[in-house]
């Protein structure tokens, strides 16, 4: 995924979080970030259906009522260190807009 969505502007309506993958390698250090950076639950288990199943309920992020915005950072570094890991991420990133966009809440994904 080399394409950024446009994100709508951050405000007071949405809820905006930041991924930083600068330094991200692998996908056990893009699952780290995720937890750290997003915020996730001391429950997240760190493999790609724990991704799934935060970005699914976001319940900690609140519920905004125009959505929320995800900001990656440092995308295309880690997509050249880690194409396996970054095409499944993007999947999960991909199929948790989906579900949201038909709950009528959007999650937009940035790559930055």
């Amino acid at each position: 995924m080399t394409g950024a969505e446009p994100a709508p502007p951050p405000g007071p309506g949405r809820h905006t979080a930041a991924l930083d993958l600068d330094g991200v390698r692998d996908k056990a250090g893009f699952l780290d970030r995720c937890a750290r950076d997003l915020g996730f639950p001391a429950w997240f288990g760190r493999n790609w259906d724990a991704l799934a199943d935060c970005l699914g309920d976001l319940s900690w992020w609140g519920r905004p009522a125009e959505g929320f915005v995800l900001r990656v950072h440092g995308w295309e570094a880690f997509r050249t260190a880690a194409p396996e890991a970054a095409a499944t991420a993007a999947e999960v990133f991909a199929e948790a807009t989906g579900r949201w966009a038909e709950r009528g809440t959007p999650l937009t994904v940035r790559y930055e």
